[in-house]
């Protein structure tokens, strides 16, 4: 049995969405055999969706869940057993080359595969103009965030249904939160408690090794490279050995600069996602500054100490169901000291 297209849902409280005039256009099915999730980037954000995969998983056990992802990021969604088929775009690297034939014949090809199914429901988490384009390639009721709540307001015209969520709710929330509404279905009231990536993690608690993320998108988010080399000494010190993944050149040159300058360390060559995820699934805990891989390791359940200096971590920090802490702010790097006290119930008895 379907029920209407419940209108643009505006928020009255905590957990209240209070119904507007309706929308006739298509139905919203109770019980939804096939779901499409969009959210194409970045990396953070991809991994801030896959517990809205759980999250339907537990509410719709039979549903069939597809998922369309930047092709950078393809391995992310993978890693979820729910996922049934990811669809790679490109739309990073087709904005660069707009006028190649060769471009929209990918494009062209993107859309049959995203087209090829009958969805119940398309869910746009990301709420953006380039992700509700891609959202209207797919057949099904097309649901995503309102006007008022989406990152790019216009985003809203290319939905049947939209909803309200307070921007004031850390991404992973937000993610679930929409799901919900748009799916009518309750999250357990203590939702930031009870967060599930669907990522298994390994047993870490004997490991020797633990995972430096040095490297981010923007330079006012490093964390200095005397800090990082002074971290991993005084761990060296208590028997640890320290990994440090690098993707481009310059990735890859902070961690050898790094390494080189701690007792046990190894910059490590670039990975696959799914290669990599394991590589800190293993580790006894990570320390990263405000990038992807620091919301992987949260991801995996490995403990993690993110550090951030020019950003607010309070609506996009690391969020997880294993031990997890977020330091400094915007403009309020973390120190030295702060980040060994906070990593001491991790570090092993005896060096």
């Amino acid at each position: 049995m379907n029920r209407p297209l419940s209108l643009t849902l505006s928020h009255k409280g905590r957990g209240d969405f209070i119904p507007h005039a309706p929308m006739p256009s298509r139905s919203i099915p109770t019980h939804p055999a096939q779901i499409l999730l969009v959210k194409t980037s970045s990396m953070g954000d991809v991994i801030h969706n896959l517990p809205v995969v759980s999250d339907l998983k537990a509410r719709f056990p039979d549903a069939r869940i597809d998922w369309v992802v930047e092709e950078a990021f393809a391995d992310i969604p993978r890693l979820h057993p729910d996922v049934r088929e990811v669809f790679p775009v490109a739309l990073r690297r087709w904005k660069k080359a707009l006028f190649l034939p060769a471009t929209w014949r990918e494009i062209g090809a993107a859309r049959r595969a995203i087209a090829a199914a009958d969805y119940d429901v398309v869910l746009d988490t990301q709420g953006l103009v380039k992700s509700a384009w891609i959202s209207r390639w797919a057949k099904g009721a097309r649901l995503g965030h309102n006007a008022k709540s989406a990152r790019e307001p216009l985003a809203a015209r290319a939905y049947d249904a939209t909803f309200f969520v307070p921007k004031t709710l850390h991404a992973v929330t937000r993610n679930r939160q929409l799901a919900a509404a748009a799916l009518g279905y309750e999250l357990p009231s203590e939702i930031a408690s009870d967060i599930d990536y669907g990522l298994t993690g390994a047993q870490s608690e004997n490991s020797r090794s633990a995972v430096f993320f040095t490297a981010t998108s923007r330079a006012d988010k490093l964390w200095s490279e005397a800090n990082w080399i002074n971290l991993g000494r005084a761990l060296a010190a208590r028997g640890l050995s320290l990994l440090l993944p690098g993707g481009n050149f310059e990735e890859r040159a902070r961690a050898d600069r790094i390494a080189r300058h701690i007792p046990n360390a190894q910059a490590i060559p670039p990975m696959r996602l799914a290669d990599l995820a394991t590589l800190i699934a293993h580790a006894r805990f990570a320390v990263g500054v405000d990038t992807g891989l620091a919301h992987l390791a949260a991801a995996v359940k490995t403990p993690i100490l993110a550090l951030y200096t020019a950003t607010d971590p309070g609506l996009t920090g690391v969020l997880g169901a294993n031990w997890f802490k977020n330091l400094g702010g915007k403009g309020k790097p973390p120190t030295l000291q702060e980040a060994l006290t906070a990593l001491m119930p991790f570090l092993p008895a005896n060096a």
